[in-house]
């Protein structure tokens, strides 16, 4: 190799940041990012510290509130931090904790035996990254108070007053500094669903929220725990059982709470947690609750006879159909794969949630032979379809070997064969097919054409839904299976666009491919490949030709106005693609450089799941709340 450059580097060019300054340098590095997730991730980290006051018992309520001019504060009624000079820093406890990264008390499981926070890196990172930080602790008799500004002490730790000796708690009021955040702007649905997940999973706590900005106050306070939290989940379902299925457990130092209920739908819809994290990918926690609830589903329909004799065992996939579920451990040193803490890798977690499930499980299905029953006429139901599912996919991969056709005719694929670079438009009709044909670039972007509505699957199946044409021509040119045999690696196309026109069939269509995505194909969504396209609905023409496309009502008369009403323009509306001629469907729609795609992300499992339940579900009475509760809101139905 060849040194070309003569500049080396030297004692100069090593930068050292002290205290919270790599913070202000890397906020990206610690909150995630400095957009909306990261602004809210900030209130999470002050309440993480109150939430494990809880868990160790000293602390049973919590009031969160955000002020008019957008500041936030978080007050807990816990043992409030400690006030005394820190030996090692030289300076009180409460600066110590609030300007040195990692200064906590949940390193050596003396203060807290279960945390959520384990970096002990949150309400230093917060102060950093707040304009204004006010601390005020309550404890032994006083109370306390400390301003800082982007992470330096403004003010050194003063008492201003007293109080009696019971009363302790901790309160942080924090403004977030605009220069580091896109937006300082807090949404309100965003934070209460936070909040009442950390109410369902820490019961008996009350958790207090307040909105002065649009004077708005929530209380989350559930004595059920978890067991409120499947109601709330299946509140806009159809249990085939009354009685929820709870278990709640230490052993080994480790708690283990799961609450259970299944449902008539098709899908499972289990989370969990570990010391109060979501673990979105699950771990060791997840196998071991589901190894042995297929056992112990399973022996006792040997033992009872209702899986007879020559019968295989039922799946996990059998057992876990329409299952609601939710588990959360609790321990104290626990092992999260990757920065995000996604996954739980605590070995010996699995063996004792697997022995914790098998031992109450067994004595819950003995106790209620009847829900017992239920839950194996389901399990059975379920594997005769995936047997069904089964026999169809292999006569399908035993066609495409004899024809040696292995996508659907209907599809224009592209010539390019990296997926890293390749999209797919899903559009409604021939018409629609044949505009998108003309348009696409067909080096990258493949058109597949979809006759009509296809199939609900909320209310289907696997092996109902693969005798869908529709359905098995997107499997087979996606190329990553269904089911079982999914694999994300398969994929054959970065982006997966759904282009459907801009009226009520083409949003219906939209959200039945959605249903379909999210219930059978959900890694794709989590994998930032499905969008949705974005047609224009009017075209303003001078002289028989677009002049300017307008996305929207509002667009149009604005556009109007600014074009001025001197010259006669006409006015074309796209009540579909297949009206639209191919340069003006690529211009406005499948150019990368002009287009408006929206990316289809899940923020909220539980909300998404609940909606489409609600939606596109057998149950008609939600789906007629819901119309009945919005139907005020509709300006435009287009017929």
């Amino acid at each position: 190799m060849t040194k070309n450059n003569k500049r080396h580097y030297g004692v100069e060019d090593i930068q050292v940041l002290t205290g919270l300054e790599p913070v202000r340098k890397r906020p990206g590095m610690y909150i995630g990012s400095t957009g909306p997730r990261g602004l809210h991730h900030m209130v999470y980290e002050v309440m993480d510290n109150s939430i494990d006051e809880a868990l160790a018992g000293i602390c049973d309520h919590i009031k969160i509130q955000i002020y008019e001019d957008g500041a936030v504060s978080v007050i807990d009624n816990g043992s409030g931090i400690p006030t005394d000079i820190h030996p090692q820093t030289k300076k009180s406890t409460v600066e110590t904790v609030l300007t040195i990264l990692h200064a906590g008390g949940k390193f050596n499981n003396k203060a807290y035996s279960v945390s959520g926070g384990l970096h002990g890196v949150g309400v230093s990172v917060v102060n950093a990254l707040s304009i204004e930080l006010v601390a005020t602790v309550k404890r032994e008799g006083k109370i306390y108070e400390q301003k800082f500004s982007r992470g330096k002490p403004l003010t050194d730790l003063t008492i201003i007053g007293s109080t009696n000796n019971d009363e302790t708690g901790t309160e942080i009021y924090f403004r977030p500094d605009p220069e580091i955040f896109d937006t300082v702007e807090f949404d309100f649905e965003t934070l209460s669903k936070r909040f009442r997940e950390m109410a369902f999973l820490n019961k008996g706590i009350k958790i207090e929220f307040t909105d002065e900005r649009i004077n708005k106050n929530e209380i989350y306070h559930y004595e059920g725990g978890i067991k409120s939290f499947v109601e709330y989940i299946n509140r806009k379902k159809k249990p085939i059982h009354d009685e929820i299925i709870y278990i709640d457990e230490l052993k080994e130092n480790t708690s283990v709470e799961v609450a259970l209920q299944y449902t008539d739908s098709y899908s499972e819809n289990i989370l969990t947690f570990a010391n109060n994290i979501n673990t979105e990918e699950g771990g060791t926690h997840l196998s071991g609750f589901r190894s042995s609830l297929t056992r112990s589903i399973n022996d006792y329909g040997r033992k009872y006879n209702i899986i007879k004799e020559k019968e295989e065992n039922l799946s996990g996939e059998d057992v876990r159909e329409g299952l609601t579920g939710v588990i959360s451990v609790k321990l104290p040193n626990p092992q999260f794969e990757g920065q995000t803490k996604a996954k739980l890798g605590n070995s010996e977690t699995r063996g004792i949630v697997d022995s914790i499930i098998s031992e109450n499980l067994n004595i819950f299905l003995e106790e209620n032979p009847k829900v017992a029953k239920l839950i194996l006429d389901k399990a059975l139901s379920a594997r005769r379809a995936r047997e069904a599912a089964r026999k169809a996919r292999d006569l399908s991969r035993k066609r495409n070997v004899l024809d040696s056709m292995a996508l659907p005719g209907k599809l224009a694929d592209c010539q390019n064969t990296d997926n890293k670079n390749t999209e797919i438009f899903l559009v409604e009709g021939n018409s629609a097919g044949g505009s998108a044909k003309d348009a696409r670039d067909s080096i990258y972007q493949a058109i597949l054409p979809l006759r009509g509505k296809i199939m609900n699957v909320e209310k289907s199946r696997l092996d109902k839904m693969l005798n869908s044409e529709e359905i098995k021509a997107m499997i087979t040119a996606f190329g990553t299976g269904i089911g079982e045999d999914f694999n994300i690696e398969d994929l054959r196309y970065n982006k997966i666009i759904i282009m459907t026109d801009a009226d009520i069939d083409g949003a219906h269509i939209m959200t039945l491919l959605l249903t379909f995505f999210f219930r059978y194909m959900r890694p794709l969504i989590e994998g930032g490949h499905v969008y949705v396209a974005k047609p224009p609905l009017f075209g303003i023409a001078y002289r028989n030709k677009i002049v300017r496309y307008c996305y929207d009502e509002d667009e149009l008369q604005s556009a109007l106005k600014e074009m001025g009403r001197d010259k006669k323009y006409e006015i074309k509306r796209y009540k579909g693609l297949g009206e639209m001629n191919a340069e003006d469907l690529w211009e406005t729609t499948m150019n990368p450089d002009h287009r408006i795609l929206l990316k289809i992300e899940i923020d909220d499992l539980i909300y998404a799941d609940e909606t489409f339940s609600m939606l596109m579900g057998s149950d008609v009475e939600p789906r007629r709340e819901f119309i009945q509760e919005n139907a005020i809101y509709v300006d435009y139905i287009d017929a």
